[in-house]
């Protein structure tokens, strides 16, 4: 992990995956680099989690299956309680330039096609936020 001042307070990230390896995977990669993480396998358990206390950044796979992710993002940044937009970080495993549109259009700042490479995750997430400090 590099040095980075903003982990000094640990930042919360949920992630919103449905397939348990994928969501393994990358919670772990993401509680290596010091992060707390919480995870969550459907639209309405993330947004519970999300009115309990908003996290620092989302993480949001495309294929949820009970809500229209375009949808969900949407809803995620209307339930949250901070003052500035909650960062959203998309993934999907289609790399359609129209579903990359539409994810940006409801709310989402970066998109990364899966299978990803860790060191692109971990530049998404510190470059969002960066942006939000």
């Amino acid at each position: 992990m590099k040095d980075n001042p903003m982990h000094a307070e640990q930042i919360r990230v949920l992630l919103i995956e449905d397939e348990q390896v994928l969501a393994d995977v990358t919670a772990f990669r993401l509680e290596l680099l010091g992060y707390e993480v919480q995870v969550a396998a459907t639209a309405a358990a993330a947004l519970q989690i999300v009115q309990q206390a908003a996290p620092d950044l989302v993480i949001l796979d495309l294929s949820i299956p009970d809500v229209s992710t375009i949808t969900l993002i949407s809803q995620l940044q209307n339930e949250s309680e901070t003052e500035h937009e909650l960062p959203v970080l998309v993934f999907s495993t289609d790399a359609d330039l129209d579903l990359v549109q539409q994810a940006y259009r409801a709310g989402a700042r970066d998109y990364l096609v899966t299978p990803y490479d860790p060191a692109s995750l971990e530049g998404k997430i510190e470059s969002l936020l960066a942006v939000k400090v």
